[in-house]
């Protein structure tokens, strides 16, 4: 068995985002030919409302699917479609800009700790023109697999231990499992030959790979291209994500929050939205 080296560990660094939002970023589009078909990773974690409470106001996208993730507190979504929802602890919210959707997001509480992740997928060339959607995927439908050992794996997408994530298909053929291992145990996860995989540490100390490489929360690992994902703790609990992606190999141009492959593209796209037309 062919087992997943750790690459590199990119370490995040404060920014924010939105009106104010204060977060920690871990990539961004500038590195997606590395990392394709992933674009973004911000985590959000406060307990300070003044962090987080002015949330999102209404936003473009264009090129792109994005990821949200809550693991403590709420989120509400609203869009120019007509859609909205509430996301709420252990909910996902997987949505397809794609030719454009104009985005917000509203934090649903004023105290206490708002904790999750937002990534960003890219879309390949000839689905950045497709209609958007949207899926809230609330807690009770990700399926969690119980470990022999005490852990558990919550698959978002992709499948692990005959549990199949409640992502709709998508192109980029993605997994996205949390994994959460006690002390003194581990687990081999299966990845397809040549996709992307990045491991993420959430909360204590999990060691990745041939080298079992530590990894702590707020560290993002990217991983060899070959092989299966191994997990491991010590004297203390791990928990982490597993994110793994097609890469498309296709030039990515971005400004902000549009993806295309093309300058043109990218103008037309900004043009567009300057015009109503997003």
């Amino acid at each position: 068995m062919t087992i997943r080296s750790v690459q590199s560990v990119l370490q995040g660094y404060a920014t924010s985002d939105g009106a104010g939002v204060k977060l920690v970023r871990f990539f961004d589009p500038r590195q997606a030919t590395q990392l394709d078909p992933f674009l973004l990773l911000d985590e959000f974690r406060s307990a300070n409302a003044s962090d987080y409470v002015a949330g999102f106001p209404p936003h473009p996208h264009r090129g792109f699917e994005t990821v949200t993730y809550m693991i403590v507190g709420r989120m509400k979504h609203k869009d120019n479609h007509g859609n909205e929802g509430d996301l709420g602890p252990g909910g996902v919210q997987w949505m397809s800009a794609a030719r454009g959707i104009i985005h917000e997001e509203r934090p649903q509480q004023d105290q206490g700790l708002m904790f999750g992740y937002q990534l960003w997928v890219n879309l390949p060339s000839a689905q950045k023109m497709s209609e958007p959607f949207y899926d809230d995927i609330e807690a009770d439908r990700i399926p969690v697999c119980a470990l022999a050992n005490g852990g558990t794996v919550r698959v978002i997408a992709g499948e692990f231990g005959g549990m199949q994530g409640p992502v709709r298909p998508r192109p980029a053929e993605p997994t996205y499992l949390d994994v959460d291992l006690p002390a003194n145990a581990s687990v081999t996860i299966a990845v397809p030959r040549g996709h992307t995989a990045l491991v993420h540490g959430v909360t204590g100390k999990i060691c990745v790979g041939t080298k079992a490489t530590v990894l702590l929360a707020r560290q993002c690992a990217v991983l060899s291209r070959d092989g299966d994902v191994v997990f491991a703790t010590g004297s203390e609990t791990g928990r982490a994500l597993l994110l793994s992606g097609k890469p498309f190999g296709e030039p990515i141009v971005h400004y902000g929050p549009f993806v295309m492959n093309t300058q043109a593209e990218l103008q037309q796209a900004v043009e567009d939205y300057q015009s109503g037309r997003c």
